[in-house]
């Protein structure tokens, strides 16, 4: 299928304002999260998607792709959406840009999945290990059912039982694929549906909006970088791999 590889890229990031151009031993994260992707597909298929000139700046000097989209986007996801706008993709493949230990095999994965299901929104997860993150607010925890369609995500520690243990549990990978039309109609919605905005999980408002979402197994490796304490997180992954 003609597909696009998305990396949206906010400056304005409410917990880590500037995030995209994080310095990651030398190189600014956004960088590090595009050069994940380029071992997966044609780097002429990858953009990055921003509001800010900074980043357009950084990401021109290594000759990746840039598309400029409005600063006033509620999610990544309608930064994706935008992208319509300015190119003829049938699928538009989403990879977090706040992800620089993203694992090139899983976009591959995800890339192979959108043959075997065409039309349908497409979104990673892998199971969780610990119960640090099982309990943390910071990565959105998943439940599905037999088919691996989507049955609700949230920051909670979810599933859980009586005695609120620790038991199984799978948490989202930050790579979705959208097919164009589905993507549309989320972007046509002019502010957040209620459970998206409860919980701030995006991919809520496509199931709010009746629309089905299928969970696709991917590694464990990544890193979501979603305030300081990730940097450092990252920072030490990256020195063991002596990246």
């Amino acid at each position: 299928m003609n597909y696009s590889v998305i990396i949206p890229a906010r400056y304005e990031s409410s917990r880590l304002p500037g995030k995209p151009l994080v310095d990651l031993l030398g190189i600014p994260m956004i960088i590090r999260t595009y050069q994940q992707c380029a071992k997966a597909c044609d780097p002429k298929k990858i953009y990055v998607a921003t509001d800010d000139e900074r980043i357009k700046l950084i990401c021109q000097e290594k000759n990746i792709n840039v598309l400029m989209t409005s600063k006033q986007c509620l999610t990544g996801t309608d930064r994706v959406a935008e992208c319509i706008n300015y190119l003829d993709s049938e699928v538009f493949i989403n990879v977090q840009g706040d992800e620089p230990l993203f694992n090139p095999e899983d976009l591959k994965t995800m890339i192979r999945k959108i043959e075997e299901f065409p039309n349908e929104i497409l979104n990673g997860y892998c199971e969780i290990k610990s119960e640090r993150e099982f309990r943390s607010h910071s990565i959105p925890k998943v439940v599905f059912n037999t088919d691996n369609k989507l049955l609700y995500m949230s920051r909670g520690a979810i599933p859980n039982n009586k005695n609120n243990e620790f038991l199984k549990a799978w948490r989202q990978v930050c790579v979705y694929a959208f097919p164009k039309n589905s993507l549309k109609n989320f972007n046509e919605q002019k502010e957040k549906t209620p459970l998206e905005s409860l919980e701030d999980i995006e991919i809520l408002r496509f199931l709010e909006l009746g629309h089905e979402v299928r969970m696709i197994e991917l590694s464990n490796q990544s890193i979501a970088v979603d305030n300081p304490s990730d940097v450092q997180r990252v920072i030490t992954e990256l020195k063991k791999m002596n990246s």
